[in-house]
């Protein structure tokens, strides 16, 4: 039985990597640009997504493993399960959180950098004439690459040898265990930990963001260009630009130079807006359907239909982000106040004290499983959306300067894989915020309770079932000798280790919470107070960049025709020549 349910967990944990390389592979083909694509980055980016939600969605598995040695009703251990069937699962969990881990840092730190210097360094013509061959393109990104290997070795480096901190534990056995001494396993938490901590102030910023854009934006559409009202209004703008050029024509009898310098200056500019007004007016004709296909007119019309339904989500995914922030702010409460060594040991919270919405849920649902998995990935993919939702409004920045803009069917493949790095690091921001932050008693210890009772004869467990209210939840300083049936997950030991022994993290960790909560407020606040508006700059430029993209296919069928001319035999008509009488 016990051999059944654990195969079933690790099983569905097995499917849902299978999903998570659909939602990565969607996410990538969506934004790259259909002109400029390259298959070792595509590949790397859906790779690195996929290890890095696997990362965390291994928490639920984690939890039901272990809350599946325990009875929740009765306080106490099942008959199969013994310290050494225990340390097995908790074994093997360890192999694959810290083969994960691993590779993400790996994938970070090394391989996405490597490919992006070896998209950079592509030359199409020297590929073709042969002047550039893969050894000296590999050597060329790897030198640039060296330098983040250089980072990657000074990072566990450090790890290996910087003192961790001194036992603050006031005693607690939990926390003293958590004081490790084995300098590899210190060297990976502090790797992790400082990339954690980059990837918090990144979700700080844009996943806050994403999470209060993203229901209003669905809330209060903005224009879109299918809008009749633009279409009208583009229509007017045209006619009154070439009427004005007429008037300046006139003037001058169709010989611009006879115009005055102020007048020529005029008219080239409305030459080049009649372009632009132009471009706009065949954008928004194909957005309404007009010289498309039946199926895309009926696809447009079904959109039309279902447009309630988009505000209502809109709504849905309000509460739910409304719900998620109180959740944090309960928990940053409860740690502030509660946290038994606050910043010494990186306000680490020994049991929980303010009720908390979220996490009470995820307890609950954890009692079934996967009812609990199942509510874990749409959280998880909600803030995971969240955080594209941000780095595209955002985009990618230095300081003020923006370098890439991260669009729709637009993004380069150097935009790509920077924005994946920058998922990569808000995911490990997102493993530490959901089990410290938003559940944590779920995350720790799940649904597993201990009974508070003595047993009555040696070697034998507290029995329960003639006292209910002797059933409590879990804790970590549960004073009760017989709560040492409660095993924590692994995930939660290993974050809380990381806190525990660098408690500069925890304090940053910790802080940084607030930053994102007041951010979200401030964004709402705006998105809600502002009435949105069409993007007509943005407009403008996927307007150029189709009629673009238009002219590169039509070019491609003449150039086609002339090579299908050129190798056709002469005196034999092909297919696409037509024979004259």
């Amino acid at each position: 039985m016990a051999l059944l349910q654990t195969s079933l967990i690790w099983v569905v944990y097995a499917i849902v990597i299978a999903i998570l390389i659909i939602v990565a592979s969607v996410f990538i083909f969506i934004y790259q640009t259909p002109r400029d694509r390259s298959r070792a980055v595509t590949l790397t980016c859906i790779f690195a997504v996929t290890t890095l939600l696997a990362t965390v969605l291994l928490l639920p598995v984690d939890v039901a493993l272990i809350s599946s040695t325990t009875s929740s009703a009765l306080g106490r251990r099942k008959d199969w399960a013994t310290q050494d069937e225990i340390d097995k699962i908790i074994s093997s969990l360890n192999v694959v959180y810290y083969l994960l881990y691993s590779l993400d840092a790996l994938l970070c730190l090394l391989v996405i950098p490597f490919v992006y210097f070896w998209y950079e360094e592509y030359d199409e013509v020297a590929a073709d004439t042969g002047e550039q061959t893969l050894g000296q393109r590999f050597w060329a990104a790897f030198k640039y690459t060296v330098s983040f290997i250089a980072i990657m070795v000074v990072l566990f480096f450090v790890g290996f040898f910087v003192p961790v901190a001194q036992d603050k534990s006031g005693g607690l056995e939990f926390f003293k265990d958590l004081l490790t001494e084995n300098r590899g396993e210190r060297a990976l938490s502090f790797a992790l930990g400082l990339l954690t901590t980059i990837g918090l102030f990144l979700y700080a910023l844009y996943t806050s963001i994403g999470l209060a854009f993203l229901p209003v934006s669905l809330i209060r559409s903005a224009p879109s260009v299918s809008n009749p009202d633009l279409k009208a209004n583009t229509d007017v703008q045209l006619e009154s630009n070439r009427e004005r050029q007429r008037q300046l024509e006139g003037r001058c009898g169709g010989n611009p130079e006879l115009l005055s310098s102020k007048d020529r200056r005029e008219l080239d500019t409305l030459v080049r807006e009649e372009r632009t007004l132009i471009r706009r007016q065949r954008l928004a004709n194909e957005a309404q359907g007009e010289g498309r296909s039946q199926l895309v007119r009926v696809w447009l019309k079904v959109g039309t239909v279902f447009r309630p339904f988009k505000l209502l989500s809109g709504i849905a995914l309000a509460l739910v982000a409304l719900l998620i922030w109180i959740s944090m702010l309960l928990t940053a409460i409860d740690k502030a106040k509660n946290s038994f060594c606050k910043h010494r040991c990186g306000y680490i919270l020994g049991h929980i004290s303010v009720f908390n919405p979220i996490n009470w849920t995820f307890v609950q649902a954890a009692k079934v499983f996967p009812v609990d998995y199942i509510v874990f990935i749409l959280l998880v993919l909600l803030l995971f959306s969240s955080s594209i939702i941000g780095i595209a409004t955002v985009g990618i920045r230095f300081l003020w300067i923006r370098i890439f803009q991260i669009r729709t069917g637009h993004t380069s493949p150097q935009a790509l894989l920077l924005a994946t790095a920058m998922l990569m690091l808000i995911i490990l921001a997102l493993n530490y915020s959901i089990p410290m932050v938003i559940a944590p008693q779920y995350a720790t210890y799940g649904p597993q309770t201990f009974c508070d009772r003595v047993p009555t004869l040696p070697g034998t467990q507290p029995n329960c079932t003639d006292a209910r209210h002797l059933v409590k939840p879990c804790s970590e300083v549960s004073d009760s000798p017989t709560a040492k049936i409660c095993t924590p997950s692994v995930a939660s030991t290993f974050l809380n280790r990381v806190t525990m022994n660098f408690p500069f993290f925890g304090a940053v960790y910790f802080w940084i919470q607030f930053v994102f909560l007041v951010i979200y407020l401030l964004v709402m606040a705006t998105a809600f107070l502002r009435s949105p508006k069409l993007d007509e700059r943005q407009l403008d430029e996927d307007a150029e960049d189709a009629e673009e993209e238009s002219l590169l296919a039509s070019t491609g069928r003449r150039l086609d025709a002339t090579w299908r001319d050129i190798t056709s035999r002469s005196g034999r008509p092909t297919n696409t020549t037509r024979i004259e009488s």
